[in-house]
């Protein structure tokens, strides 16, 4: 796979280990990403998920999810993502996409077996999430795993200074590097692996790409302005919204014709209304609305022209 380039894009993937964290001060330091662990299995949140999502996001860093896979079936993966995507869609602003990550076979399963597992995870978060996950591993790991899966984003680790990661069955490229856990591996352009505003150690990551490339293909859409054609869309529709809402008499003035009062006492004489609510009167502002749509039809007319020679005179006054 590619090795690093100088100018890409940095971050860093945190959890509960971490303890608080400054992260304004981590975006000072330089870092524009950040993966915040959500969940773990199918029953473990980590405690610090909604503060580090929100808190990064805040301080302007791209911000994603990541859960840590435990699945030894299919149907257990596909209730982890479900899992997952409970609890990592109550988190706002997460722009990175999510992640899943497997970098252990506590079943023992074979190479067919865990590309099932992973299958199943990744297919039902993509449903889930509607955006198509990333897939963390570690450098060895990641020959377990058949070709099916290699349209997923991969995120590799591999804690080294210089040597990139090797090619795997899936995939010849990485999208991100985990090129050092804090303590060993690379480090950050200015030589270190401290970051301000985390006590300790801290994984570092690198983007495939400069900032301005990160941000093209996982930043928030600018809002692009308005072309002459959709310009003259929102006239029309601001003047068919008008017209409605003249149409069905939204602008507060709800006084309904003359002739409606006798209509809808003798209407609710025969019993074909029962009652009028002396706070609006609806049944009033209906007959209006029936008229002002057009649908007062031959049998409505003749129906509340039945009424008084008042009505009848009011209506005819109407259809003039």
């Amino acid at each position: 796979m590619q090795g690093r380039t100088k100018g890409n894009a940095q971050g860093i993937d945190v959890s509960h280990y971490q303890g608080d964290i400054d992260w304004q001060k981590v975006a000072g330091a330089g870092i524009s990403f950040a993966f915040v662990k959500a969940t773990e299995g199918e029953t473990y949140k980590d405690p610090t998920f909604m503060r580090n999502a929100s808190e990064a996001a805040a301080a302007g860093l791209l911000v994603g999810a990541y859960h840590f896979l435990r699945a030894t079936s299919a149907a257990a993966a596909k209730r982890e993502a479900q899992y997952f995507y409970q609890t990592a869609s109550q988190a706002n602003k997460l722009l990175l996409p999510p992640v899943m990550d497997y970098e252990t076979n506590s079943g023992n399963l074979s190479d067919a077996s865990m590309s099932a597992v992973a299958k199943a995870f990744l297919e039902e978060t993509e449903r889930l999430f509607g955006a198509k996950p990333i897939f963390y591993t570690g450098n060895a790991f990641a020959k377990h795993f058949d070709t099916s899966l290699g349209s997923y984003p991969l995120w590799i680790a591999r804690y080294n200074a210089s040597t990139p990661p090797d090619d795997a069955k899936a995939w010849g490229r990485w999208t991100f590097w985990q090129y050092s856990d804090g303590s060993s591996g690379g480090t950050l352009p200015n030589g270190s692996r401290r970051i301000a505003g985390i006590s300790g150690n801290v994984d570092l990551n690198e983007y495939a790409g400069t900032e301005e490339d990160l941000l093209k293909a996982y930043g928030p859409e600018e809002d692009q302005p308005m072309t002459d054609a959709e310009r003259q869309q929102m006239e029309e529709l601001s003047e068919r919204i008008a017209a409605l809402e003249k149409h069905v008499n939204l602008s507060g003035d709800q006084t309904p014709p003359s002739w409606t009062k006798t209509s809808t006492s003798a209407a609710m004489k025969a019993g074909i209304i029962t009652s009028v609510n002396d706070k609006g009167m609806p049944e009033f502002i209906t007959i209006q609305m029936l008229y002002n749509a057009g649908l007062c039809n031959a049998e409505l007319i003749k129906f509340f022209k039945s009424f008084s020679a008042d009505t009848r005179k009011a209506i005819e006054d109407l259809l003039k």
